[in-house]
């Protein structure tokens, strides 16, 4: 008798556990579409990268890309361009912070640490205003010879950093870098 209810609790135990297991199985496969939708699209990964050919960028003059579905502003700056945006003392801006995706988030808004190069000869923003989302005018635009949002009257200066106006922080540097002389990968 004993043999025969340690059969039976084996045997049930096995139902139990295959039942379980089964059932495991088959919550996975109605859950997984449902977090695998969640994963973007192949059309945004394509575009989570892009390279972009600056040689017919002129000094003292930018050009506007779209990346992410967001406009990108490339500018080319001239060396007083430079020599006025390295001059500004950190403590006397808006934002001290640097918002660079390159570089720690805790570092300051220098020009230095916003610029792509280490000459500060090429900026690479997003060009939204970080008041409302406006794009600002650029091209020495504004009270400080840097961009301009005329939607609310926020002044940039030439290394995008908040001056004057209601925006309440720099404008974004985006992960960026040279992968040869005329060739910016962003992403």
């Amino acid at each position: 008798m004993s043999n025969a209810e340690d059969h039976a609790g084996t045997r049930r135990d096995f139902l139990y556990y295959a039942t379980a297991g089964a059932g495991a199985v088959t919550a996975g496969a109605a859950v997984w579409p449902l977090v695998n939708q969640m994963n973007p699209s192949a059309d945004v990964r394509a575009l989570s990268t892009i390279r972009v050919d600056i040689s017919g960028v002129a000094e003292g003059s930018q050009m506007t890309v779209k990346w992410l579905g967001k406009p990108v502003f490339i500018r080319n700056r001239t060396q007083a361009e430079i020599d006025e945006a390295r001059a500004v003392d950190v403590s006397e801006l808006i934002d001290p912070l640097a918002r660079n995706a390159n570089i720690d988030g805790t570092a300051s808004a220098e020009d230095e640490n916003r610029s792509l190069d280490e000459d500060g000869k090429w900026l690479v923003m997003m060009g939204v205003c970080t008041h409302l989302g406006c794009v600002p005018l650029g091209n020495g635009a504004g009270d400080y010879d840097g961009w301009f949002c005329p939607c609310h009257g926020s002044h940039y200066d030439s290394s995008g950093r908040i001056r004057r106006g209601p925006a309440p922080e720099n404008l974004p540097v985006p992960t960026a870098q040279f992968v040869d002389e005329t060739t910016i990968l962003l992403g």
